[in-house]
This record gives structure tokens, C-alpha cells and sequence, in this order.
């Protein structure tokens, strides 16, 4: 009875120090905790930059009132048989343009060309641009506008300008025909027209 005692106790201890074999046998971390598995955060979405952004939309200034209304209508030029063109300046036209300015362009069924441009200066008189203004081409002598300030105009090949002052606005047109002497005589017809449009703005 004793012996059997005796091995039933030897069986247990032999069970118990296998069942400790998984664990190591430093003392020092023995008890210790395990290691905790570390969180993984999850991953935030990249923005990629955009290759070309958007600019803001910008704010245009208004256009002045008198500009808008000295410059030429469809209804002003329609005895010209005239189409909407391209709206472009050009010529003698190209430097008025600095001030705040409109402009309208028109073709003729023979592929000649109508533009007028209204240009408001606000830090100086129409009459000094005028005056000061010097195209190339011949001086073209036109009948003299009333209530028109400074009355300019000259011809350089195909193409007739003709400036007109009034306040702080200039009013300027532009025929390219397929003769001088047609650009000429297109000036001549709209001069009064575009006179009238500049004494009302």
C-alpha cells in the first residue's frame, strides 16, 4: 500500500514539471505579463495634390455705362448688311486700349471688316489721347462732327480709322475693305452713327 502511494506521487510530479516545459525558465519574466500585440492604426486615405488646381473665379469690373452705350449696335450697322464678326482689335485700334474698354466687330458679305472700340480713360481727357494719338497711313479729312471734341482719322492701305473724343471717352472705327477708297467711303456712311452714339453715352 505504501509503494503504490509512493508512485502516485512520483506520476503527479512527473505530469506537473512537463506541463512547465512550455514556459522558459528565466525567472526574471517568468510571471511577467506576455507581450501585448501592438494596434496597428488604421491607415488614413492619402490625398494626392491636384496637378493643375483650380484657380479661384475672378471678379471682372463692371463695364461704365457710357461705354456700353457709345459703342455700336447690330441695329446701327444693319443698313451695312454687315454679319457679327469676330470681336478683335487691330491696327491704329490696338493702343487705345488702355482704359476700360468695349468692342464690337461686323463682316461684310465681300469679306471686309468693321470694328469699334469705345475706351473710357479715367485719369486723363479723350481729347489728350486723341490729339496725341499717331497712326500710320494718311490723314483722312472727314465732315466735322458737332458736339465732338477732337475729330481724327487717317487711311494705311486697305484700312480707315477714324478716332472721335468726347469726355473722358474715346470712340474709334475701323473699315478694312477691299479698296481704299471703299473703306473710305464705309467710314464717311458710320461717322455720324457713332458720332450720335458718343454724344448720347
Amino acid at each position: 500500500m505504501r509503494h503504490r502511494q509512493v508512485l502516485a506521487v512520483a506520476t503527479v510530479a512527473l505530469f506537473g514539471l512537463s506541463g512547465c516545459a512550455d514556459r522558459p525558465n528565466d525567472l526574471d519574466t517568468y510571471y511577467d505579463d506576455p507581450t501585448p500585440t501592438p494596434t496597428v492604426e488604421p491607415a488614413q486615405p492619402s490625398v494626392k495634390p491636384q496637378a493643375n488646381p483650380v484657380p479661384p473665379p475672378t471678379t471682372q469690373a463692371p463695364v461704365p455705362a457710357a461705354v456700353s452705350a457709345a459703342l455700336l449696335t447690330d441695329e446701327d450697322v444693319a443698313e451695312e448688311e454687315v454679319v457679327p464678326g469676330e470681336s478683335k482689335v487691330s491696327g491704329c485700334l490696338t493702343g487705345l486700349t488702355r482704359g476700360t474698354s468695349r468692342s464690337a466687330s461686323w463682316a461684310y458679305p465681300s469679306g471686309s471688316t468693321l470694328e469699334h472700340q469705345v475706351t473710357e480713360y479715367t485719369d486723363r481727357d479723350a481729347s489728350d489721347v486723341v490729339t496725341q494719338a499717331d497712326c500710320e497711313g494718311r490723314k483722312l479729312t472727314l465732315p466735322k462732327q458737332a458736339g465732338i471734341e477732337v475729330q481724327r482719322a487717317w487711311c494705311e492701305d486697305k484700312t480707315c480709322t477714324v478716332l472721335l473724343a468726347k469726355g473722358k471717352l474715346v470712340s474709334a472705327l475701323s473699315v478694312t475693305a477691299g479698296t481704299e477708297a471703299r473703306a473710305t467711303d464705309a467710314a464717311k456712311r458710320l461717322l455720324p452713327i457713332v458720332a450720335q452714339r458718343l454724344r448720347s453715352a
